[in-house]
């Protein structure tokens, strides 16, 4: 290893680089040496690099965070600057984070307690790392010099200059051809006589998806505001100071309208007032990929798409390849777009000066990534607009909690509109009991009477039919039929059951089960079904529903029928989601069944009917938001019925019907439904009304795991000692999380509650930095959790 350093004459200077790692070494990065060759004209904050790490000096990218004459002036006191290691290369295609990006990263990389590097490595795109789309190419470049002219040239260089005469520059093979040259001889003596410059040039090369455009064509229109949309852009202009001289200020407005009533026009309205009265730009968040044609179309109309001087749309999104994602990220990045509508990671554009950030549907838990960094998009959007003193907009029909209790408690401004746009009508909500319905019909049936008359008028008018179930597969449950015998058919490598899943849902059993095999959907293990119990060899029964299932029932009440799924099973390739979207707008598809993500924000007039198959299938789930996420998801695809002319109708069916979620949601009272669970959260101790941070501890030996779980429970009961707050905040567990083995990993969980975030940082860095509990393979700190599964 000693081969590595190098002398000490040699170092231009010392840098302290974050490595897209999991090395968690306080936020401080390590310290490196720069050799001379590589200083150039030296190394800034931000800028990418290779490192050698560890023992084995393998080769990591990561990321300058601080640079100094001296290894003490970088990384502090106590370095032999002999024994510094030497950066391997440094990138210079301009792949630098710039300043404010930076300093949001370590904000994120406290606050949610991950290594910084690991935050870097999230916030610029892996397709911008790789250079996805770049296409290098030598131009030639003609000197005008007219000393030069009387200077005698050879037959080849004569052609070369000539045919530079017209062009000016051109391509090395372009002109090699132009000029009937075979060889670049002539081109290199022409530059070493100062005639022609050689110049290397990097282009981005990509073809953009076009799909927001196509939806653009019918969104062209400007429409007259309601008074509820007049009065909430007015609350948030004067909250925020878009009205103003100066572009705006730091504020946050959450504004609640319920489905149809024009939130999105509101946002193009605030946006269009930034663009034409400030330098700066807007970043629109949306929950799900296949929101994003949609909402990018309508931003297209009104604002113009890529070559859109001063304004434009980019996108920004996993759908996108790594090449069209590289192009629009570059398009941000110069300044050719000035608004970004993309997914969670599109908080961290790189949009120069940043004025309004609108997260839509701001409830989502899509929202919260589950993997290192775990930051909610939602609330580093409001801290990158408190940095650059710039607005925020959370939109939404269904607020989350914390939200609307920082609403209620004056931190928020709060903004509602309570109707819909005129000519919208509010659609009637029916509740269907298939307790009762079972009681008065043979047979197992999962669309009821009710929804099945409605789904058959619906189609007989040309109209169009939406239908949810948030479960995917066939059947949920496989099981011995023997009740004495009680075997179930649960994963080899989770404490779950297996979910029988059919090769083709529309081919029909022929009056036993389809071919099919079984799947977790925790760890995604398959294997065939066992036809037989393997404990008593009686045979085996699926009980339960799942989304194939339904697909299979729908086809045979609806003969005839054009019916598409939207699950995870049947999007899985990129293109799937707008290609479903596109033929279900353009009425190729009658009934569009899907699980969740049919119900955000999808906008047809032509959808008359939304049912709901089982409104119950995450009420009882062992999760404080259980309610939260029932009463939401009912509410936000019931607003996707009567989006036209037409009147709508939604058809919600239900095994407890009167549960409070359930009813409130099939009300519309989201303010009800509020009040009553935030009385239940308060008396609970539970989020929102206090804080929480999840430490989960994974390993495959159950004894190790609880000794990590144990250790890690001790860590943070000590760090609070140590910092004087023990009285101030509550300690759970160790205990075995609710799918108590994943992946062949055992889990236990230890939750820290306490009054305010502040509390809650302060004992997690005593902690990380006395105890070294740190976010790797076998923890995993989640701050803000949404889920405790």
């Amino acid at each position: 290893m000693s081969g590595l350093f190098i002398d000490e004459k040699a170092v231009a200077g010392f840098v302290r680089v974050a490595v897209e790692r999991g090395v968690d070494v306080g936020g401080e990065g390590l310290t490196y040496a720069v050799p001379a060759e590589l200083s150039g004209d030296g190394l800034s904050v931000g800028m990418r690099m290779t490192v050698p790490l560890g023992r084995g000096n393998k080769p990591a990218s990561g990321y300058v965070v601080a640079s100094g004459a001296t290894a003490e002036a970088v990384g502090g006191a106590g370095f032999d600057p002999a024994k510094i290691k030497p950066i391997l290369s440094v990138e210079r295609d301009g792949l630098a984070l710039p300043e404010d990006l930076i300093e949001l990263s370590r904000w994120v990389a406290g606050y949610y307690a991950c290594p910084l590097g690991m935050v870097f490595a999230s916030v610029l795109p892996g397709g911008v790392k790789r250079g996805a789309g770049l296409a290098r190419s030598r131009v030639v470049r003609l000197i005008e010099d007219a000393a030069a002219e009387g200077v005698r040239l050879t037959k080849q260089a004569a052609a070369v200059l000539g045919a530079l005469h017209e062009a000016g520059e051109m391509e090395m093979k372009a002109l090699l051809e132009a000029a009937g040259v075979r060889t670049e001889g002539p081109v290199r003596r022409l530059a070493e006589a100062g005639r022609v410059a050689i110049e290397t040039r990097v282009d981005l090369r990509a073809g953009l998806d076009v799909a927001a455009e196509r939806v653009a064509e019918r969104l062209t229109q400007r429409p007259t505001l309601s008074d509820d949309q007049v009065a909430a852009l007015s609350a948030i202009e004067r909250a925020s100071g878009l009205n103003e001289a100066g572009g705006g200020r730091f504020s946050v407005s959450l504004l609640r309208g319920v489905t149809g009533s024009g939130k999105t026009e509101v946002y193009l309205r605030l946006i269009e007032r930034l663009l034409a009265e400030t330098d700066r730009g807007a970043i629109v968040l949306v929950p799900e990929i296949a929101l994003t044609p949609q909402t990018v179309g309508r931003f297209v109309a009104r604002l113009g798409g890529a070559g859109v001087e001063g304004g434009g749309v980019a996108v920004l999104h996993s759908g996108l390849s790594p090449a069209q994602r590289h192009a629009q990220w570059a398009r941000v990045r110069e300044g050719s777009a000035r608004v970004v509508v993309g997914a969670r990671s599109a908080v961290f554009a790189p949009l120069p000066r940043v004025g309004l950030i609108v997260v839509d549907e701001e409830h989502e838990s899509s929202y919260k990534q589950d993997q290192l960094p775990r930051y909610h998009a939602r609330d580093v959007a409001i801290r990158r607009a408190q940095m650059a003193g710039a607005a925020v907009v959370l939109g939404s029909a269904t607020p989350s909690l914390e939200s609307w209790r920082h609403a209620e408690a004056g931190r928020y401004v709060k903004v509602e509109m309570p109707r819909r746009v005129p000519g919208l009508n509010t659609p009637r909500v029916e509740v269907v009991d298939l307790v009762e319905e079972r009681r008065k019909r043979r047979g197992i049936h999962l669309i009821s009477e009710r929804l099945e008359h409605e789904l058959i008028e619906t189609h007989r008018r040309g109209m169009q039919s939406l239908v949810l179930l948030n479960r995917r597969g066939y059947a949920s449950w496989i099981a011995c039929p023997d009740h004495n015998c009680g075997w179930q058919m649960s994963c080899h490598r989770c404490d779950a059951m297996m979910v029988f899943h059919v090769r083709d849902p529309l081919r029909g059993g022929g009056g036993g089960l389809p071919r099919g095999y079984v799947r977790c959907h925790h760890c995604e293990a398959e294997r065939q079904l066992e036809p037989n119990c393997p404990v008593c060899g009686k045979k085996t029964v699926v009980f339960g529903l799942g989304t194939q299932r339904v697909e299979e029932e729908l086809a045979t009440k609806l003969p005839g029928a054009r019916i598409a799924r939207m699950d995870r099973d049947t999007m899985s390739r990129p293109g799937d989601h707008q290609r479903v979207l596109a033929d279900f707008e353009a009425g190729k598809i009658d009934v569009l069944l899907g699980t969740q993500m049919i119900a955000k924000g999808l906008d047809f007039p032509n959808v008359r009917l939304v049912g709901v198959i089982s409104a119950d299938t995450a009420i009882h789930l062992p999760d404080f938001r259980a309610a939260e996420r029932t009463f939401q998801l009912v509410s936000q695809v019931a607003g996707r019925a009567g989006r036209g002319s037409e009147p709508g109708v939604v058809i919600v069916q239900s095994f407890e019907p009167g549960i409070e979620a359930i009813r409130l949601a099939c009300e519309g009272d989201f303010t009800g439904f509020a009040a009553a669970e935030l009385t239940t959260r308060e008396m609970a101790g539970l989020p929102p009304q206090r804080r929480m941070v999840r430490v989960v501890l994974r390993d495959r030996d159950p004894a190790a795991c609880h000794r990590r779980a144990a250790a890690a429970a001790d860590a943070l009961q000590a760090a609070a000692t140590r910092e004087g707050v023990i009285d101030r905040v509550t300690l759970r567990g160790p205990v075995t999380c609710a799918i108590a083995r994943i992946a062949d990993h055992h889990r236990e969980q230890a939750l820290l509650i306490a009054d305010d975030a502040a509390i809650l940082q302060k004992v997690l860095t005593s902690a990380r930095n006395h105890d070294r509990l740190v976010s790797d393979a076998h923890t995993a700190i989640d701050v803000d959790p949404v889920a405790l599964l």
